[in-house]
């Protein structure tokens, strides 16, 4: 069976202090050119914030999903009550987090692909964020392209016949 190589970030939240460092650094590493912009809205990380009772929770995007979870679990953390969506790590019709804010399209963490390590977890000054790889057996199957994902998300916000027509006029400016 091949294996593959699972790179994830393990978060301690008993050390994130929510200075939100790791949501400046990644829409920065992101904007286009790199570097010269920083929108939070645009971070593949973000902190969920709970001041009052001073905890805070970096979640980081994962997968695109089309439809709405099924679960509307609820946790209870120190007392307070939170919906399962607060901690989701998904992109999904339902909530604005981990959607780029001007298309709408899912945003998901790509580990900065090209840097040794996430740069969210080197900016991180309490070590909350810690990176790991890890090898696991996988089935092989055909990943849903980029490009896929994107399509399915402007169709389902927008319809199939809506596309067409822009894809349609663009063709015709060529």
């Amino acid at each position: 069976m091949p294996k593959k190589t699972i790179k994830t970030i393990r978060v301690d939240v008993d050390k994130c202090n929510g200075c939100r460092s790791c949501e400046v650094i990644c829409s920065a590493f992101h904007a286009e050119p790199k570097y010269s912009s920083s929108n939070p809205a645009r971070s593949r990380i973000r902190v969920i914030r709970e001041p009052y009772s001073d905890m805070y929770v970096p979640v980081y995007a994962g997968e695109y999903t089309p439809a709405e979870c099924a679960g509307r679990d609820k946790y209870t953390i120190d007392g307070k009550e939170y919906e399962e969506c607060a901690f989701c790590r998904a992109s999904c019709p339902s909530r604005p987090e981990f959607k780029e804010p001007d298309s709408g399209l899912p945003l998901k963490c790509d580990m900065c692909e090209g840097e040794d390590e996430p740069l969210c977890v080197k900016w991180c000054i309490t070590d909350a964020l810690i990176y790991e790889e890890r090898e696991e057996e996988v089935d092989e199957e055909v990943e849903q392209e980029e490009m896929e994902i994107g399509l399915e998300a402007l169709t389902s916000k927008y319809g199939l016949q809506q596309i067409k027509a822009v894809l349609s006029r663009m063709s015709e400016k060529e």
